[in-house]
Parts: structure tokens; sequence; C-alpha cells
């Protein structure tokens, strides 16, 4: 048995540990597990020095909306890959005493699956390696704290944005999630409730691309597991009440050099990089929304005036804009950029990737950023925003599936196999919802998401 499994080994049965999750995120988003139990565990290992679940090819073309296989996605009943755990993420859960939990990559035949979203994360974090870049970032999750009222689910307060009353009312739910993410080495750094009645953020610090998006699977984890524990539902579906602030998943991206980050020019403006860099996530975000903004009800949180970023558009601490670059104390500022067309029905692997792709993109074709925007782009008339080259984003999932079908280099990005059954499992998910009522798309999504 390898030395540092064998260390894990101890270190979990040290713990009394009884079951260790292999997690992984689908193409609907769905987070799911295989748990291994401790002394099968033990055995797997010192057998075979490796530990692995088998998993049915086809689990990764079942849309949000049932457990069927997606038509059209390319896998089906015969085919079986396995989940191979990777050690260096194992952390015991906090929130669920005699567990563990550790990321799986799926594998076939000893070789990466080209199905799994992990794995493609990892490729496009190695392709920005080959050009000397080292890509940051940290996924910054809205969510709402829900609670059952007879046969309703309600917001569980009625507070306004960053009301210290809601601060006091969830102190004891939110403080439990800020340690057990403590717990499990994610660096918590802010929280506010936002602007819907129950609606929370707690943000947390940038790190490695595939660390980020682990962290986020952890987030998600934690969050509903805590909420649970103190009589609470959390969701981080887009839009969950009509009348009330959508939930985003605000991506937000450096890029590095050793110890230099390459964001800032000097003189308070982005550098030349850092300008292909956001030049190729606009030229690409109308298909990256198929991937970061992949449902239905993505598209009733992004409208113009909601502060969602429904324009193609960049700008300086611009909160309408789909690219903001947050300004901040630091010198040189500013350090980093904020995709805000990401929300909670991404796979955070696949919205990182794609991201991450798209800026190279800029970088390998130079693109030209445009002049940034400073006003808000609804307020200005259809003539000047075409004069501008403001365009706005796709307003349905339909569009932006079509807009993904065309973009070669992210179809490349993804490659065949995962392009192919990533569109299926999305327009599987357009079929079954399409006409629902907002009220039939939550009581669908509440607890996936």
């Amino acid at each position: 048995m390898l030395e540092n499994t064998s260390a894990i080994l101890a270190r979990l049965q040290e713990s009394h540990t009884r079951f260790v999750r292999v997690v992984w995120c689908d193409n609907g988003n769905v987070i799911r597990g295989k748990a291994i139990y401790i002394d099968a565990l033990a055995r797997q290992l010192e057998s075979r020095g490796v530990c692995a679940v088998g998993l049915s090819a086809a689990q990764q073309a079942i849309p949000v909306v049932a457990d069927a296989v997606a038509p059209g996605s390319g896998l089906g009943p015969v085919g079986e890959v396995w989940l191979v755990p990777d050690w260096s993420t194992v952390q015991s859960l906090p929130y669920a005493p005699g567990q563990a939990r550790v990321m799986g990559n799926m594998v076939k035949d000893g070789q990466p699956w080209p199905w799994c979203s992990r794995q493609f994360l990892k490729r496009m974090a190695q392709r920005a390696a080959s050009q000397r870049l080292t890509i940051k970032a940290a996924f910054e999750p809205e969510f709402y704290l829900l609670r059952r009222d007879g046969e309703r689910i309600l917001p569980a307060d009625t507070t306004p944005f960053a009301a210290t009353l809601a601060m006091d009312q969830h102190q004891e739910v939110v403080m439990a999630i800020a340690a057990a993410l403590s717990d499990q080495g994610v660096a918590v750094e802010q929280y506010y409730p936002e602007s819907g009645p129950g609606q929370q953020e707690i943000s947390v610090r940038y790190t490695d691309a595939l660390a980020a998006a682990d962290q986020h699977i952890i987030y998600r984890e934690t969050v509903k597991a805590v909420a649970h524990q103190h009589g609470l539902m959390a969701s981080f579906v887009p839009k969950l009440f009509e009348s009330h602030a959508g939930s985003g998943c605000h991506l937000h991206l450096s890029l590095w050099q050793g110890d230099n980050n390459l964001i800032p020019d000097g003189n308070g403006g982005l550098s030349a990089v850092a300008q292909s860099f956001t030049a190729g996530l606009l030229h690409h975000l109308p298909a990256l929304m198929a991937i970061a903004t992949p449902s239905p009800n993505s598209y009733r949180r992004l409208r113009p005036h909601c502060w969602s970023g429904a324009y193609c558009a960049w700008g300086m601490d611009n909160r309408e804009a789909a690219l903001r670059v947050p300004s901040n104390l630091a010198h040189p500022s500013p350090t980093h950029l904020e995709l805000k067309t990401v929300d909670g029905a991404a796979n955070p692997y696949l919205a990182l990737g794609g991201a991450i792709a798209a800026g190279l993109d800029g970088i390998d074709q130079n693109y030209r950023l445009p002049d940034p925007v400073q006003q808000n782009p609804g307020a200005l008339s259809e003539a000047e925003r075409c004069d501008r080259g403001i365009a706005l984003l796709p307003q349905s999932l339909a569009t932006a599936l079509a807009a993904l079908e065309q973009d070669t280099m992210l179809l490349e990005a993804l490659g065949k196999p995962l392009a192919q059954t990533h569109l299926a499992v999305r327009r599987a998910e357009l079929v079954a919802m399409e006409g629902m009522t907002l009220e039939a798309e939550v009581e669908l999504l509440r607890d996936r998401y």
C-alpha cells in the first residue's frame, strides 16, 4: 500500500470514520456520491494499493429533471467507469460524524474519462500552465434560507439587504456554517444578508482553479446540511421568488505568474494580458452561458436592471455589466475579474473550465477589449447600445445552447464526448421544463441545487 494512502487510512480509522463518500458533480449539476465502508476501503488499499468505486457511464447523461438518460447524449446502459478518489481532498465531515468526503476523478482503462467534468477543469488549468499562467478563482454563491409553514415554503426572514436583524436571527446557523467550512479548510472571508428576504452570502477566499471548484462543492454540501440540522432549507436555485432577488454565483478570476498578479497594469487599469483574457470572455460569453447559466430558471434572473449582468459588456465597478472589474484598497488595483453570469445551476468544474478556455483564447487570438461601460447599459437607448457594440446576452437557454453549438473553440475545449452529453442533458431539461410556471420549476429544483 502506498505510504500516503496508508497514512490517510490510519487517520480515518483514528477519527472513527465509518463511511467515505466519493463525490462527483454531474452535467445536471447534482452533487452525487457513493460511500465506501471503512473496512472495505482498508481491504482495497491493502490488497491493491488503490481504491475505486464502479459507476454506470450513463450517470453523466442524467438531467436534473428525471432519473433517465438524456436522448442523444451518446451514453446508455452499457459501460462502466471508475470513480477514483483524489486523496489530497479527503475531509472529515463536521456535520456528519463518522463520515468523510473525497473528490472523485472518473477513469476508464486507467486513463482520464473524457466525460469527467473535473478532468476537464484540470486540462484547462494545465493549458494555462503551458502558457506560464496560473488561474486563481473563487465562487461567490448567494443562497436562500427557507422555512416550512404548513404546505408552504417561505423565506426564513423578511429583512432587507445587510440588515443586522437578519444577522441576529440567523446567527446560530451562520456561525455553524462558517465553523463547518473552516473545519474543512475553506477560508471564510465575509458574510452579510443579501437583497432578498432570507437570502445570504458567505464569501470565501480564492485559491487555485481546481481547488476553487472543489471548494464550491464543499460549500454547497455544507450549507445545505447545516441548514437542515437547524430546521431550515437552503437553496441555490437562481430564481426562487418572482418578486425577490435572484441568486447568482459570481466567479472571481485572476491570472498569476509565480507570486505576481497579472491583472493590474499599475495605473488603476487592466494589464495587456488581462485585457485580452477579458476580451476572450466577452467574445465567448453568449455560448459560455449554456454552461454557466444552464437552466431555464437561470434566465428568469438574467434581466436588465437586476444587477445580474444581462449585457455583454465590462466596466469598472459596474454591477450591471456581465464582467465587472472590482476596485479595492490594494495597490496596485484592480486585482481580479468578476464574471456575474454564473449561477447555482452550473457545474463549477464546467463553468470555471469554460471561462478559462474563453479567456486563454482571447490571449491566443489577441482579442481587443472594447471600451469599458461606466453606466447602466439598460439605461442607454437601443441606438446608443448599437453604436457601442453592447449586446443583450441570451435571454433563454435555447438561445444560449444554440450559441454553444456554434462556438467551435468551446466545443473543442470540452471535447466531443463531454460537449455532446452536456448539450443533450441541458436540452432534455429545456424540453421537460417548457411551459412550467416559476412555482413548478422551484418545486422541482429547490432541493437539487
